[in-house]
């Protein structure tokens, strides 16, 4: 199959041949919510002369203190063609570089799906959902905490196709540690691809892996869409505070000479990574986004990249991460008005918590952490559900406990619909004093969508509960989980694409030794 092939089937959104058709005829196809368009304020904690003292105080940090782009000589030779100070490995910034640098930086971009009915816009009022991102573990309620396999993996991403509110694959939705670390991305890279038709992100943990998942997406999409339109997005986390490593810019490098996007993402621990106050940290998240972004428009000016925010704070007795708490909301809300201010794409939050079992702490601080996302005004969540353990484990019952809750961050968006008829003049005039409207006009025109229900939740009174076995949420996500597998069927994919990415993926096994380190 030529690549101009490729192409024309992937714009068109179906398969060319006959066998493709069939199978997309026969497919069963799960309904998924478009990514969430906010109706509703974004809330804002700081006023304008918070932001500016942020905002100097970062210049200043970028200009006195510098960064370290870390045993990456070509990074350092395009900082000092671009002007900086560039000292050994420390790069320093004059005052107003950066931001000059990052105005290619698209608002907002189109990730492209192979179902193109489930393409998402990241930017500007939109909201788009990720599932969870590199547990090397992976726990259910029947065979308990392990090592996460490529089983696993592939689990993960049936139920994230099955989850109606998720809109994206993800990426490592756990680490397949039964699969050599120099050849997983591939079989992972070819699950998200198989088993999912919604967008997924691609491999960074070596340049090398970031141009195996550009090669398989031209596999997929067509080459010639894939230089033209983003069809991943990678995350490329700073080693805080202020160190670029050359593993993750080198894989930066890869995706922005590519067109694609990646999230420029400081990896913030307060207290330990940065500092313990609220606007020391945003001052040094600032001033690392700011620094990464613009190396990005170095390596390619108009290359899609998102500010990001991954912020937590920390135990001072134990120096374990914790989650949920308000001064991360507080960064979070802060971080979103810098993001606004340079009109970029904002990802931070997540089903975020430290708890060590889907339970009332995990549910505590996993609210607390989704609905300071929807606030804050996040155009990418990663971690959307799934989340456990500070990110050491991927759940099953917790991911779809999370991604049902997800309905809530839609629902709650949506804002307060003020059309005549939800004014609901008529209804109130139909009941007048002393009625019920659970038989009027307007209650029986809209019961079925008038509130939001849960899948996972049992609303049953408790003599039926207790009938059925009195189950907990966490034995009623348990069997939502063996339903959904149960139920899952696998998008059509022309055999021709899929023949071609497998055998890409069989050769490039072959053509390497087994690495476990």
């Amino acid at each position: 199959m030529t690549e101009a092939t490729a192409t024309r089937k992937r714009g068109r959104g179906a398969g060319g041949g006959g066998a493709a058709r069939r199978a997309e005829r026969s497919a069963v196809s799960f309904e998924t919510a478009k990514y969430i368009e906010r109706n509703i304020p974004n809330f804002e904690v700081l006023n304008e002369e918070a932001l500016a003292v942020i905002e100097a105080n970062a210049e200043t940090i970028l200009e006195e203190v510098g960064v370290n782009f870390v045993d990456n000589p070509a990074a350092l030779q395009r900082w000092r063609d671009a002007g900086a100070d560039v000292q050994g490995e420390r790069v320093r910034l004059p005052k107003g570089l950066a931001r000059s640098l990052i105005k290619t930086v698209p608002g907002q971009y189109t990730q492209h799906a192979r179902n193109p009915e489930r393409n998402v816009v990241v930017g500007g009022r939109n909201l788009v959902l990720a599932p969870v991102y590199g547990p090397p573990f992976v726990r259910d309620s029947a065979g308990g905490r392990r090592y996460a396999t490529m089983d696993d993996f592939k689990k993960f991403v049936k139920l994230g196709y099955m989850s109606k509110w998720l809109h994206h694959s993800g990426g490592t939705v756990c680490e397949p540690t039964d699969i050599p670390v120099n050849k997983r991305h591939l079989d992972m890279l070819l699950a998200h691809m198989q088993l999912s038709d919604k967008p997924f992100m691609g491999s960074v943990t070596e340049p090398s892996r970031a141009q195996d998942s550009v090669n398989m997406c031209g596999i997929l999409f067509g080459k010639e869409f894939v230089q033209e339109n983003t069809v991943m997005t990678s995350l490329i986390n700073i080693n805080s505070p202020m160190t670029f490593d050359d593993v993750m810019m080198g894989a930066l490098e890869v995706y922005a000479a590519n067109n694609q996007a990646c999230i420029i993402s400081p990896f913030i621990v307060g207290g330990a990574m940065a500092p313990v106050s609220v606007a020391g940290t945003l001052t040094q998240v600032l001033a690392e986004v700011l620094a990464g972004v613009a190396y990005s428009q170095l390596c390619k000016a108009g290359a899609p990249v998102i500010f990001g925010a991954f912020v937590s704070s920390i135990d001072m007795n134990s120096g374990a991460p914790t989650f949920g708490t308000p001064e991360a909301s507080l960064v979070t809300y802060g971080a979103g008005q810098l993001a606004r201010r340079l009109g970029l794409p904002f990802r931070s939050a997540g089903s975020f918590c430290g708890s060590k079992l889907p339970d009332a702490q995990a549910a505590y601080e996993t609210a607390n952490s989704l609905n300071m996302g929807l606030l804050s005004g996040v155009n990418f969540m990663l971690h959307a559900c799934g989340w456990l353990e500070g990110g050491l484990v991927a759940d099953f019952e917790k991911f779809v406990m999370d991604a049902d809750q997800l309905g809530t961050l839609h629902q709650m968006a949506k804002g307060i619909d003020m059309s005549e008829g939800m004014q609901a003049m008529d209804a109130i005039r139909e009941v007048g004093p002393g009625g019920h409207y659970l038989g009027c006009a307007h209650t029986q025109a809209n019961f079925k969508t008038a509130f939001w229900k849960s899948d996972v939740f049992d609303y049953k009174p408790f003599e039926t509960w207790e009938d059925e076995g009195g189950r907990d949420t966490r034995q009623l996500a348990s069997a939502r989980v063996e339903r959904l597998l149960a139920q899952y069927q696998q998008p059509a994919l022309d055999p021709a694409i899929n023949e071609a990415l497998e055998a890409y993926v069989a050769e490039k096994k072959a053509s390497m030794p087994d690495a476990f380190i």
